[in-house]
């Protein structure tokens, strides 16, 4: 009972944790069925869509919603002061996303319909009790989130109604998914990123030299990277899509440029967020070249899916994980590992699509950089999300 209540006493812990097995589970599953498959054998699993679109569908709908889920249950409160969502809220919202992925894997022998219902269920659910908190204390920069939540699930909504045989626009819905939550990093990471460097450095003792965000910069990378998920809503031609890609992640990686990341090289818990938010400044400008016809569309997804997403999720999963539970902000062996594979893993599925003739070994091999950096990160943060709240570590120490 104790577990169970801590388990479900606060939306990081259950989210966190979900999402942290799950990316793990879904890429062995994955790597499996690609390794089989490429030695020739008819694998047949109980899912409806092709495998790779169900992949694609689940890191992105099922991975991503429950990290998003997890961050904004724990810092909307927090901006708010509004009272945190109440234990059987979080376990009623982690049995709808756990049904949506229980749905689709079973999807080969459960109407369409159903599928659809129980995995558009779970957004609009958190999306409500996110505007119950913001509404505490309403602003325009965090209202945001919820336009984006709405985005997220058009999304998956889109792909959901090619499976239904109504549209034509499931690889726009997966497009528009995953650039949706690249937006979120243009915002949320471009918050904490230099935010945080900044703390650390000041704590340090340092009191110049510190990062520097500029707003209307800040502000035109975010509305450039938010013209991705709605052109693809909105059918918008390449040449367009590709050039504002190219702004969006040329602007990306000219903030990340302002916010001292040389100085945070021997703390993996900073570098790591400005690691993840330059990788997703590249792969913008990967889209972008693609969009144009110069590169592979693919190898730029996956640069995107795996290096900023996968990256920058972990990175925040992990510091939330530690801080919100009491821990010193310094992150353990393992999980510092962790974030050096990733970025590993991104270039390997890159060169795979990028260079064909390498395809299968490289992208086993990044399945397997995967599998070994969330297995890493499950064995550290299981202990921390499971447990107590520990003795609140000396504001004074430093973040590593």
């Amino acid at each position: 009972m104790t577990l169970l209540k801590h388990l479900f006493s606060e939306g990081f812990r259950i989210f966190f944790l979900a999402a942290v097995l799950f990316a793990a589970l879904m890429m062995v599953i994955w790597e499996g069925w690609l390794g089989l498959h490429a030695l020739g054998a008819d694998v047949d699993m109980p899912i409806r869509p092709a495998p790779h679109l169900w992949h694609a569908h689940e890191m992105i709908f099922g991975y991503g919603a429950a990290a998003l889920a997890g961050f904004l249950l724990t810092a909307v409160p927090n901006w708010t002061g509004a009272k945190a969502a109440p234990h059987r809220f979080i376990a009623l919202a982690a049995l709808v996303w756990a049904a949506g992925r229980l749905t689709l894997w079973f999807s080969g022998s459960l109407p369409p319909l159903a599928v659809a219902v129980a995995d558009l269920a779970f957004l609009p659910l958190l999306g409500l009790k996110i505007l119950a908190l913001l509404i505490k204390r309403p602003k325009p920069q965090q209202m945001i989130f919820l336009a984006m939540l709405l985005l997220f699930w058009t999304a998956n909504l889109m792909v959901h109604l090619e499976w239904l045989g109504l549209t034509s626009s499931l690889w726009a819905g997966l497009r528009m998914g995953l650039l949706t939550l690249c937006a979120l990093i243009m915002v949320l990471g471009g918050r904490v990123t230099p935010g945080f460097t900044r703390n650390a450095m000041v704590q340090s003792g340092k009191q110049d030299g510190l990062p520097w965000n500029p707003m209307p910069l800040a502000a035109l990378s975010i509305v450039a990277a938010l013209t991705q998920p709605l052109g693809y809503m909105a059918g918008a031609p390449d040449g367009l899509m590709g050039a504002t890609a190219l702004l969006a992640g040329a602007l990306g990686l000219l903030r990340v440029a302002l916010w001292r990341g040389l100085w945070a090289w021997n703390k993996p818990i900073l570098w790591s967020l400005h690691l993840s938010y330059a990788l997703n400044g590249l792969g913008l400008l990967a889209l972008g070249l693609a969009d144009m016809g110069i590169g592979s569309e693919v190898a730029a997804l996956h640069l995107l899916g795996v290096g900023a997403v996968g990256g920058m999720t972990v990175a925040i999963m992990s510091r939330a994980s530690l801080g919100h539970t009491g821990r010193a902000l310094v992150a353990p062996g393992p999980v510092a590992l962790a974030y050096a594979l990733i970025p590993l893993a991104a270039l390997a599925r890159f060169t795979g699509s990028a260079l064909p003739e390498y395809y299968t070994p490289a992208v086993l091999a990044a399945g397997g950089l995967w599998i070994v950096a969330f297995t890493l990160c499950l064995a550290c943060l299981t202990p921390v999300l499971l447990g107590p709240r520990v003795p609140r570590a000396p504001v004074g120490k430093p973040a590593r």
